[in-house]
């Protein structure tokens, strides 16, 4: 059984000038848990005692969410990889198995990318960036118009049914509504007019109209010798679960894991489940090596290596 706090300590650092909030607990190998769109590292409090007890858990609240600063700023996937690189290089971690959830999945796999020095695993809960499709709720911020309407559905009256409504119809068992309980946290939030603004600037830069615009596909090759894990859950209304069916093309040597009885949040609906999974993921797979040599090799080929590894580096990590 997973026996949830009620609340973790929040600290903040600032960098580049912004306040950045995060929950550091546990002792061991380190996990950066990356939350999804709206969010903040509260999704992530079903497990993170759990994960605690055998690791290092570091739960940041990204840019324009949660307790953490509302600038105008970058908000894209690669600037939010750079500010988890700023993070953990302020408190003293080189290295760290990155867990990423929804939109937080599409900034595990930049990181990845970007700072494969620094990447042991990587674990994607029903991730952004593997395929166009995404709820047509979604795409709708970033229509025009989206801070004038949602300013109005957010007034007190309007609000306070709107979130009543989504917590009963969760609670339904109907299908299709699963995760209206954790939408209406993030609907709720939109009360504040910062946190709508920097909303709108992160959905824009990863959705248009048609979709999602930003993916992995074309790089997912330099995943060959990465640990990777890929938790979905069955009845996703946000991310269809038919895009872990793309992980076997893309990333042939990862893990793919779909949930019964979960939604979108699986780390939620099946606590005890994800923790073990993630844990034993931790604990069977060595954390990966980086070689300057074979990384460029990659690169070169647009593919793995007859060997397909990243490690035994030939000429030392960059």
């Amino acid at each position: 059984m997973v026996v949830v706090k009620a609340t973790h300590e929040v600290q903040s650092v600032t960098i580049h000038g912004h306040r950045r909030a995060f929950v550091k607990v546990g002792h061991g190998p380190v996990l950066l848990l990356l939350h999804g769109m709206g969010c903040d590292h509260t999704t992530w409090s079903p497990v993170i005692d759990e994960l605690a007890r055998r690791h290092t858990v570091i739960a940041p609240d990204l840019l324009g969410h949660g307790s953490s600063d509302k600038p105008r700023a970058d908000y894209s996937v690669g600037g939010y990889a750079n500010a988890m690189r700023d993070l953990l290089t302020v408190l003293g971690i080189n290295r760290v198995t990155v867990v990423g959830h929804s939109l937080g999945g599409g900034v595990a796999m930049q990181f990845a990318y970007q700072f494969p020095e620094r990447t042991e695993r990587l674990v994607l809960v029903a991730p952004g960036g593997l395929g166009p499709e995404v709820s047509p709720v979604v795409r709708a911020v970033t229509t025009p118009g989206f801070h004038q309407v949602m300013g109005a559905l957010t007034l007190p009256g309007v609000r306070h049914v709107g979130v009543v409504g989504m917590r009963m119809l969760a609670a339904s068992g109907l299908p299709r509504t699963r995760d209206l309980g954790e939408v209406a946290k993030i609907y709720d939030s939109l009360r504040d007019p910062a946190t709508r603004h920097a909303l709108r600037h992160v959905v824009r830069a990863v959705v248009d109209w048609q979709g999602q615009i930003v993916t992995m596909a074309d790089r997912a090759y330099l995943t060959s010798a990465l640990p990777m894990t890929v938790v979905w859950g069955r009845d996703d209304a946000v991310i269809p679960v038919e895009h872990a069916d793309l992980v076997a093309d893309l990333a042939p040597a990862a893990r793919v894991e779909v949930l019964d009885d979960a939604g979108h949040f699986p780390h939620r609906d099946h606590p005890v489940r994800f923790a073990r999974i993630l844990a034993d993921f931790v604990e069977e797979t060595p954390p990966a090596t980086y070689s300057r040599a074979r990384w460029r090799a990659l690169l070169r080929a647009g593919g793995a290596p007859a060997d397909g590894a990243l490690g035994a580096a030939a000429d030392g990590p960059a």
